[in-house]
């Protein structure tokens, strides 16, 4: 099964203002990961390429790393997850802002064919959703439609613990 989920939010600021929250990730500074409802996210050493950790059960690599602008973390687990997901701060059609872009690549072997969606996609979704609030909050200090999770999410998240 092949996998290519992507969410992102458009942001009033330059690039420079939404890459400087991908360069906290993993941080005491971290202003991206919504790490007070979600697993935090935690590396063995400062962003960089080389760095591993992950959050909760899904462990990464940093594969690549251009500050301000962009990382990619390949995926060392769950069993079954080939790929990577990423941040980008991209510059918006209109030059209106930003937008910053999570994308999730992968193919899903063996059990993670039933588990991803099944199980960590719906968690997946409302954990990027979450941290793309943050994202918005930590730009504009507000957000204009804060995510909500499903009532599926919350049952999920009651049954993982």
């Amino acid at each position: 099964m092949d996998v290519y989920n992507v969410h992102e939010r458009l942001l009033p600021v330059p690039e420079h203002e939404a890459g400087a929250l991908i360069d906290g990730l993993a941080s005491d500074a971290d202003r991206l990961w919504p790490r007070a409802s979600w697993p935090p996210m935690a590396l063995d050493r400062p962003l960089g390429p080389g760095a591993s950790g992950g959050h909760g059960p899904v462990r990464y690599r940093v594969a690549a790393y251009v500050p301000a602008t962009w990382v990619r973390f390949a995926f060392s687990g769950p069993p079954g997850f080939h790929g990577f997901h990423e941040y980008a701060a991209l510059p918006a059609a209109d030059e209106r802002g930003t937008v910053l872009r999570h994308t999730l690549a992968m193919a899903a072997r063996g059990p993670a064919r039933l588990t991803w969606p099944l199980f960590w996609r719906p968690l997946h979704d409302a954990c990027i959703e979450d941290s793309l609030d943050r994202a918005e909050r930590a730009c504009t200090g507000t957000v204009a439609r804060p995510a909500r999770w499903s009532p599926y999410v919350k049952a999920l998240r009651t049954f993982a613990r």
